[in-house]
């Protein structure tokens, strides 16, 4: 039963990344929402299958426990969870395909965080267009952060989702049978949603708990008759994690909303959310600490390329 179980985070791990962080709690949280976005956005662009770009997430989720967010920059940790992730699975995607994806995600073309009353943003190939020179260097960031990501992880690199005991849920509980299919839809997309989470639910609870709790979610939207006795504790699943999860689960959407207003009022019109931005939001960050991490990424490229 080990390959369907997840490693959880400790509280202390979660208690030192919320409250000894030198972030305000409300701007990690934006942080990680938005690199979870860039995250399923180069999946979509790589055409990689769901299941590997949600082990993206989480991966990239982990490494946040144990190293800081302002240590990075955050599309080029994001970048290395899909090349690392792809790699493991059976449709790796090559340096090339990741950085210029990339690159166009965080080009001004790019409608990722766009307004959807404004125009779409114009498509100008130069925005994104990567030089010899400049994908040398992305690619040696990329390498350098994929193993700083494995170091980080102890090389544990094992994720089970919870979308395939969700759909086994689904098919117990007769909810997949014809005309159906729409609580498996929604059921999905609250898996998916859960990436999101501020609350970080893929590392603080199982994926059979996550499984039960999307598809409760999903009956409960479609008006779907479940069973009348404590269902979820055939999936050894607790009224009270249920309970939790379900709250989490339908709250992403509107807080998903709130983020986004915030994250276009630090003027993320376009691209995607840089370290610039928190500096800014921060009154401007230390010029002493910003040239040594400068120096340190320096130092990580020309080690890579050796």
């Amino acid at each position: 039963m080990a390959h369907m179980t997840n490693p959880l985070a400790t509280p202390d791990q979660l208690f030192q990344r919320r409250s000894l962080g030198a972030l305000p709690i409300e701007l990690q949280d934006t942080i990680f929402f938005a690199t979870q976005c860039l995250t399923q956005a180069a999946g979509l662009l790589l055409e990689l299958p769901q299941t590997v770009t949600a082990q993206a997430n989480v991966l990239l989720a982990r490494y946040w426990l144990v190293e800081p967010m302002m240590a990075h920059e955050f599309s080029d940790v994001s970048a290395a969870t899909i090349y690392l992730t792809s790699k493991l699975s059976a449709t790796p995607r090559p340096p090339r395909d990741i950085c210029n994806v990339y690159a166009y995600l965080l080009s001004p073309s790019s409608s990722l965080f766009h307004n959807p009353s404004a125009p779409p943003p114009p498509n100008t190939p130069a925005a994104y267009y990567l030089s010899e020179s400049a994908y040398a260097a992305a690619r040696a960031r990329l390498l350098a952060l994929e193993a700083r990501v494995l170091y980080a992880l102890a090389f544990d690199t094992h994720v089970a989702l919870p979308h395939p005991l969700a759909v086994t849920y689904l098919q117990a509980l007769d909810f997949l049978g014809a005309g159906r299919e729409k609580i498996a839809g929604r059921a999905v997309g609250y898996l998916n949603a859960a990436l999101l989470s501020p609350q970080m639910l893929y590392l603080t609870s199982q994926p059979n708990a996550l499984a039960v709790a999307a598809v409760y979610n999903a009956a409960r939207d479609v008006g779907a008759k479940m069973p009348e006795c404590e269902w979820w504790e055939v999936f050894d699943v607790e009224r009270e994690e249920l309970g939790f999860l379900v709250v989490g689960m339908r709250s992403v959407e509107g807080w998903g909303k709130t983020v986004r207003e915030d994250l276009r009022g630090m003027g993320v019109e376009k691209g995607m959310l840089r370290r610039r931005n928190v500096e800014a939001r921060l009154g401007g960050g230390d010029a002493e600490e910003e040239a040594t991490r400068r120096m340190d990424e320096k130092m990580a490229e020309l080690e890579a390329g050796a």
